[in-house]
């Protein structure tokens, strides 16, 4: 693609959004001439979404930064059914009841990221259960699914991985990607949504959409992805020893998720720094070219930028000053992850290491545990501990302890109801 021109497609690509696009020039002038409305779809398999799907939530803040009208498509139809793409396994079937108690978590991530309402270009939230539903199944073959040959459907990586692993595919999860090409075209007809954004994992659906709207309503319609993001190690970015880094603070805390950018590797930070938050770019540019321990001041101002935009600037605040007292003065911090322990829980002998450690979060397994205590990395109070070590009633003062796994992962044990 030439030198894009619309600033949407200028700010996409500078920021490294930009991986596939079924049209780019085409696009690039729609952007020039008019307001685009532009949709990513988000099955509600989960109470919260996490940061694996910062990069599709940041593309709709720039769309709508620059004028432009994102639709945020909650799948509480597709989430019935399953997308395959880049699973191994069929996908737990949900209740209509975790549904909407999914849908209502992640609600709450896109309130921080978008502006809702009725104004030109205020963000919609729009759920595909409204017309999949609705859908009545042989009219539905006869009218779409004609649109649709299985030899090409085989040779989608979503069908075809899948096969190649002998893994089972089951039809229901087969018919997915037939029904997110209809929900382009559901969200062409009713919003005049013309830009389906995306995963590089959700290309071939993208591009089944965009046709479906040709074929059926002689539709022009545009599709985007953006790359896989890893880290400069080549681990998918997002996933950590103690699991995914979610959006939710009831799911993660304000402090962990601001740690989690605070650790980021230096290699990362500049690209990081375009891709998951506001800052201008020439800002970005000079703060990826700090050298030696000032690299740390520019992952401080990540996880700040980060951490405001998932959780507000009060809680990035927060993070920082707990991150400071801890690392600088020794102190527990008022924000980190706290475990409260009964009175019950106290008496006798007490709660023993491996479970504290465990319970507290610092840990996945007692045996985990124990690999740190053989390390000196389990410490109580800054005090290294070993297996024996039991925590009792008057041993833990109304203040609390601070728990540490090693140098970085901190946490605080605190009598209930101090």
């Amino acid at each position: 693609m030439t030198q894009p021109r619309s600033p949407l497609m200028q700010e996409l690509t500078a920021r490294g959004f930009v991986f596939q696009s079924t049209d780019p020039e085409g696009l690039d002038q729609k952007l020039q001439a008019e307001r685009v409305t532009g949709y990513i779809g988000f099955d509600p398999t989960g109470d919260s979404l996490h940061v694996g799907h910062l990069v599709s939530i940041m593309q709709l803040r720039w769309l709508q930064r620059h004028g432009h009208k994102p639709i945020v498509l909650l799948g509480g139809g597709t989430a019935k059914i399953g997308d395959p793409s880049g699973k191994d396994e069929q996908r737990q079937f949900l209740s209509d009841e975790q549904i909407e108690i999914n849908k209502a978590g992640i609600r709450r991530v896109f309130d921080k990221f978008l502006s809702f309402g009725d104004g030109p270009t205020d963000a919609i939230l729009v759920d595909n259960a409204e017309w999949l539903d609705e859908l009545r199944y042989i009219p539905f073959l006869r009218d779409i699914g004609r649109h649709f040959t299985v030899n090409r459907m085989l040779t989608f990586d979503s069908v075809k991985s899948r096969l190649e692993r002998e893994q089972p595919l089951s039809f229901l999860e087969f018919n997915y990607m037939i029904l997110q090409a209809y929900d382009f075209v559901e969200l062409a007809r009713r919003y005049g949504c013309v830009l389906q954004l995306g995963g590089s994992d959700q290309w071939g659906n993208i591009v089944n959409g965009m046709e479906l709207g040709r074929r059926l309503d002689d539709r022009h319609l545009f599709g985007q992805t953006s790359p896989l993001i890893t880290n400069a190690d080549g681990a998918k970015m997002g996933k950590t020893a103690k699991g995914a880094v979610w959006l939710n603070e009831d799911r993660l805390s304000a402090y962990d998720y601001w740690q989690f950018w605070r650790n980021t590797q230096d290699a990362d930070v500049g690209r990081f720094l375009r891709l998951f938050t506001d800052l201008p770019l020439d800002e970005i540019a000079r703060l990826e070219a700090l050298e030696g321990q000032e690299v740390n001041d520019a992952k401080r101002v990540l996880a700040n930028a980060a951490t405001t935009l998932a959780h507000g600037p009060d809680a990035a605040r927060a993070a920082e000053e707990t991150a400071q007292a801890t690392f600088a003065a020794g102190g527990a911090g008022a924000a980190l992850p706290t475990l409260e322990l009964t009175p019950e829980r106290l008496a006798g002998d007490g709660v023993g290491v491996l479970d504290l450690f465990v319970e507290a979060g610092l840990a996945d397994s007692k045996k985990e545990v124990r690999r740190l205590i053989a390390q000196n990395g389990a410490r109580v109070d800054g005090q290294p501990v070993g297996e024996d070590y039991r925590l009792t009633a008057d041993a833990l003062p109304g203040d609390g302890l601070k728990l540490s796994a090693g140098k970085k992962r901190h946490a605080v044990v605190r009598p209930a109801g101090a």
